[in-house]
């Protein structure tokens, strides 16, 4: 895992509200993420890839659209920060945007 794409990916907040949505364990259409999240298709397509890239989530395609799940063999270490990240209030992640 490269640890500079792990935290360019935390830092946008569409897409730490998203993994806000993915902790829960569940898979998620991306349909889902971008009513919730207010993102157009593809700007919710380019946040997922970068997660996807970032090794943090893990997806499948299921007709049309593509479903996201948390990655399942997430490092400890990785897990943690997320964590951490997910904790903060949602002002100061607006204010470190």
């Amino acid at each position: 895992m490269n640890s500079i794409a792990i935290i360019t990916a935390l830092a946008e907040p569409v897409r730490l509200e998203a993994l806000r949505m993915l902790w829960d364990g569940r898979e998620h259409c991306v349909c889902e993420l971008m009513q919730a999240l207010g993102a157009s298709q593809s700007r919710m397509s380019r946040h997922m890839a970068a997660l996807k890239t970032a090794g943090l989530v893990a997806d499948r395609r299921d007709a049309q659209w593509v479903r996201y799940r948390r990655a399942p063999d997430l490092p400890q270490a990785v897990a943690t920060l997320i964590d951490a990240a997910l904790a903060l209030p949602a002002v100061q992640q607006r204010h470190a945007a």
